[in-house]
């Protein structure tokens, strides 16, 4: 449930944009920078009708809360959304690019459409909105910080899983070349890697099969399945002063899964 401020916070005021902020992993993100004091802009593909059906408290002007409708895939539809964020609420202070679609399907079975549509969204959405940040930090002397909210599957080969986990590789290159440039004007770019998170499709399966979540946790050596508020909560971690030294950095928080395949 999204939470009121309470009390002066390390984000107070600050402008924090959320990509696919109506996912679990989205609304526990934008849940945990909201009670910490922070602006929350986020964006998705649904309607606004869609999306104050999800998120009622969306029509409460009592939470720092703002939506809108965005294309990730569209450079143009980024760009205005983050313009017209920093227009109305301030100079924005981190991005959060947690925006991804997964397709399914082996390399033989994937069709062009579906592997450009899934790169068009999870690599080129990333670039537009991160890219777009950055730049904005620099042009408002901004200190900012930007996640990516990648995957385990960047460095795991995932035969069901061959676009989304290319996708997810190239986007912990991206992280790394903006870290390098972007550095000299004090901006930090990070990345976290989860496992398996009992979050979107995932959760939706093991909400009716609670069966295969167990199977799922017997494989991790942690044994545990992440729930979407520890991946929020390891963002605001890499977003605080706690880690004012780390950028250019990738968090693999996997319970151990990576230790144990190739």
């Amino acid at each position: 449930m999204i939470g009121k401020l309470n009390g002066m916070k390390e984000f107070e005021k600050q402008v924090v944009l959320v990509s696919g902020g109506l996912g679990d992993i989205g609304l526990a993100v934008a849940n945990a920078f909201l009670k910490n004091g922070a602006f929350v802009a986020i964006a998705d593909r649904y309607s606004m009708q869609e999306a104050h059906l999800k998120l009622p408290i969306l029509a409460d002007p009592t939470y720092n809360i703002r939506y809108h409708q965005v294309d990730v895939s569209s450079g143009e539809e980024v760009k205005r959304w983050i313009s017209e964020v920093r227009n109305k609420l301030g100079p924005i202070a981190i991005g959060i690019v947690n925006a991804g679609k997964v397709t399914l399907k082996k390399l033989r079975e994937l069709s062009d459409n579906e592997w450009r549509s899934e790169m068009n969204v999870n690599l080129d959405g990333a670039f537009y909105m991160s890219n777009g940040c950055a730049k904005l930090f620099v042009e408002d002397a901004i200190a900012g910080k930007i996640v990516f909210l990648g995957s385990w599957a960047a460095h795991a080969v995932h035969a069901n899983l061959p676009a989304y986990s290319v996708s997810k590789a190239a986007i912990r290159m991206l992280c790394q070349s903006m870290a390098l440039e972007y550095a000299a004007w004090g901006i930090r770019v990070n990345e976290i890697a989860p496992g398996y998170v009992n979050a979107g499709l995932s959760r939706l399966v093991w909400a009716q099969n609670p069966n295969m979540q167990d199977k799922a946790a017997s494989v991790v050596p942690l044994g545990k399945i992440i729930e979407a508020d520890e991946v929020a909560q390891q963002v605001l971690w890499i977003c605080s002063e706690k880690s004012k030294h780390m950028t250019g950095a990738s968090i693999v928080l996997d319970g151990g899964l990576s230790l144990i395949r190739p």
